[in-house]
């Protein structure tokens, strides 16, 4: 099943006759990898949403646990983030002024693992794993 995904933002950002704007397009029809990793993209947007699977889910939580993140790149990301359907925002009823929380959806959800995933495979690589050819992984090693 391919979608086509349209990066809201960044696509949003560009003129739509831009070779920019036509290739990531193409991109995104090509393959959903893509799509996939311009959802993602952003330098927070791992972050926001693994504090909210933790429990971090209001705006203010979410700078306390992220505090080198700016008030305006938090909401730009928490706000690309409902674009894609990661998450969405609900009203807390009964709370003066009216409280937001950010909840994951199921397709957050299903990012959480991924995200853990990606961390792992990170960490490996920055503790010093040795590099290698993958298709000769025994005799010729990266320096």
């Amino acid at each position: 099943m391919t979608n086509k995904i349209v990066s809201s933002y960044s696509s949003d950002m560009r003129k739509k006759q831009s070779s920019n704007f036509i290739n990531e397009q193409y991109l995104f029809e090509v393959c959903e990898r893509n799509s996939a990793i311009s959802m993602i993209s952003g330098r927070w947007k791992s972050q926001i949403v693994y504090q909210i699977y933790k429990g971090n889910n209001r705006f203010h939580l979410l700078q306390q646990v992220l505090p080198n993140i700016s008030e305006t790149v938090l909401a730009r990301q928490l706000k690309e983030l409902e674009t894609h359907a990661i998450l969405v925002k609900k009203e807390i009823q009964n709370t003066v002024p009216a409280g937001i929380k950010y909840i994951l959806t199921n397709k957050g959800m299903d990012l959480v693992p991924i995200l853990d995933s990606l961390c792992n495979w990170g960490k490996i690589y920055a503790e010093g794993k040795k590099i290698y050819i993958a298709s000769d992984s025994k005799s010729e090693s990266m320096k």
